[in-house]
C-alpha cells in the first residue's frame, strides 16, 4: 500500500472516483468504515463503502486499497459486490459520526464533530487520529467568546458521548445533497432507526417527500411517523398524490384522517379521490396532476410545460388535451398529444390538430393486467384515464406500474452477479 499521503480527511475523500489498476472505474466512494477499540485507542479503519453502477454499495476493506489521497481511491480491483451490510460493532464516519457531540478533555466544554482525519500506520494499518470540531456550548464566560471556533485536535482529546445520545445531521445533509433522492433513500436504509430518524429530521419538506418515494412502504411509515403531524402533513403535501395516497394507506385510518385535515384542502382532495379507489385499478395507480392543456393551446405552450425540472420523464412524455376546467376531472376528455409530435410541428401549431384519436383512455376502474398490457402492446410511457362520464381523472405512467408489479421489498434486491467478485469480507 502507498505510505504517502499518511493522513487524509473523510469529508474529502466523499465523492471520489475509485479505479481498479488498470484505471477502470469501480465507483464512488461514500463513507468509511471504523472498528472501535474501547479503551485501547483510537478506532480502526477496517474498509470504505463504495457506491457502484447499479446504485448499490459494497464494502471494500482496507487491506485492498493500494493508494488513497484527497482527488482519488485505487483497489486491487477485487470486489465483492454483495450489497454492504453494517456489523454491529462497526461505526460508518460519515452517518454515525459527523456531527457527533463530545466533550473536551481540556474542559472548555463540548464540540461537534465536522470531520474525522485517518493516519496510516507503520503497520500499513489505518486508525482515526484527528478530530475537526467546532465548539459547542461552553462551561467558562471566557470560553464562550470561542463558540463556533473550528480546531484540530487528538482523538484522545475528546470524551465521545453515548451511542444513544441525539444527535444533529447538518454534515450528513450537506455532504449528500448532491444524491438523487433514490441514492439518498438507499443511504437511508443502511442506517439505524435512531440515525435514520435525525436524518429525516434535518432534511427540508421538499427533499424528505422525494427520499421517501423512493423507500420501501414500511420505512416510510417508519419516518413519517417519527415526525410531528403537522410536518407529516406538509411533507405529504410535497408528494406526489398518488405516492401520498399509498402512504397514508398504510396508516390507521384515524391517523391517516388526522394528517389529511392538517393538509391543504386542495391537496388533500386529490389524495382522498385516490384513496377511494381499490389497489389494483387504474384509479389506484394513477396521478391525478399529469400536464393537461385545452385544444387551443399551441406546440410551444405545451413545451415549456412539459420542460417543468418537477415532471418525471413519463409524465412528461405525454400531454393529455381536455375541455375546461382543466383540473381533474376535467371537463370533455379529447385525446393525447406525445411530445414526438410536439418536436415535428411549428410552435403556432394547435394541439387539437395533433390528437392520437386512435389511443383509448382507461377507465379509472381497469385492473393493472389491463393497464400493463396496453402499455406493453402500444409501447408507451404514460395512459390517460377517464371516469364514466368521460372525464380525464389522471394518468398511469409505466413507472407506478412497475412499482405495483414487483414484490414489496425489491429495492432490497441484488442485481446481476458481480463481475468482478471475491469471498467473504477478510482482510
Amino acid at each position: 500500500m502507498s505510505t504517502t499521503p499518511t493522513r487524509v480527511f473523510v469529508a474529502r475523500l466523499l465523492g471520489l472516483d475509485v479505479f481498479d489498476p488498470l484505471g477502470d472505474r469501480l465507483g464512488r466512494l461514500r463513507d468509511v468504515v471504523v472498528l472501535s477499540r474501547g479503551t485501547q485507542g483510537a478506532p480502526h479503519v477496517v474498509g470504505i463503502v463504495v457506491e457502484v453502477p447499479g446504485k448499490k454499495r459494497v464494502f471494500v476493506p482496507m487491506t485492498r486499497i493500494t493508494s488513497i489521497d484527497q482527488t482519488q481511491v485505487i483497489c486491487t480491483g477485487l470486489v465483492n459486490l454483495r450489497r454492504f451490510e453494517q456489523r454491529g460493532a462497526e461505526t460508518l464516519v460519515v452517518a454515525e459520526m459527523f456531527d457527533r457531540r463530545v466533550t473536551l478533555r481540556d474542559g472548555s466544554g463540548d464540540a461537534t464533530i465536522e470531520d474525522i482525519a485517518m493516519d496510516q500506520h507503520r503497520s500499513r494499518d489505518w486508525f482515526v487520529s484527528k478530530l475537526f470540531v467546532r465548539r459547542g456550548h461552553s462551561l467558562s464566560p471566557l470560553s464562550r467568546l470561542r463558540r463556533n471556533e473550528t480546531l484540530i485536535i487528538d482523538w484522545a482529546d475528546a470524551q465521545q458521548g453515548p451511542r444513544t445520545e441525539p444527535q444533529a445531521a447538518t454534515q450528513f445533509v450537506a455532504n449528500h445533497e448532491d444524491l438523487k433522492p433514490a441514492d439518498f433513500a438507499e443511504a437511508l436504509q443502511e442506517m439505524s432507526d435512531k440515525r435514520r430518524f435525525e436524518v429525516a429530521s434535518e432534511l427540508q419538506d421538499e427533499r424528505l417527500a422525494d427520499v421517501l418515494q423512493e423507500l420501501p412502504e414500511d420505512d416510510q411509515v417508519e419516518i413519517l411517523s417519527s415526525l410531528d403531524l403537522q410536518r407529516a402533513a406538509d411533507v405529504l403535501e410535497e408528494m406526489d398524490p398518488d405516492d401520498a395516497a399509498d402512504l397514508l394507506g398504510e396508516l390507521p385510518s384515524a391517523q391517516a384522517e388526522e394528517l389529511l385535515q392538517l393538509m391543504e384542502p386542495e391537496g388533500a382532495e386529490d389524495v382522498r379521490r385516490l384513496l377511494e379507489y381499490d389497489e389494483d385499478t387504474a384509479g389506484g395507480l394513477m396521478t391525478p396532476v399529469p400536464v393537461i392543456l385545452p385544444p387551443e393551446a399551441t406546440v410551444a405552450e405545451a413545451l415549456a410545460h412539459v420542460r417543468r425540472e418537477e415532471l418525471s420523464p413519463a409524465l412528461a412524455s405525454s400531454i393529455f388535451i381536455a375541455r375546461p376546467p382543466l383540473e381533474t376531472p376535467t371537463g370533455r376528455f379529447l385525446g393525447v398529444v406525445h411530445i414526438q409530435q410536439l418536436l415535428r410541428f411549428p410552435p403556432f401549431e394547435a394541439l387539437g390538430n395533433l390528437v392520437d384519436k386512435n389511443l383509448e383512455p382507461l377507465s379509472d376502474q381497469a385492473h393493472i393486467s389491463e393497464v400493463a398490457r396496453t402499455l406493453a402492446t402500444y409501447n408507451l410511457n404514460s395512459l390517460p384515464v377517464v371516469n364514466d362520464a368521460g372525464r380525464l381523472v389522471g394518468a398511469v405512467t409505466v413507472d407506478d406500474v412497475l412499482d405495483h408489479l414487483l414484490p414489496d421489498d425489491w429495492r432490497a434486491h441484488d442485481g446481476e452477479a458481480p463481475i468482478r467478485k471475491l469471498g467473504g469480507r477478510i482482510g
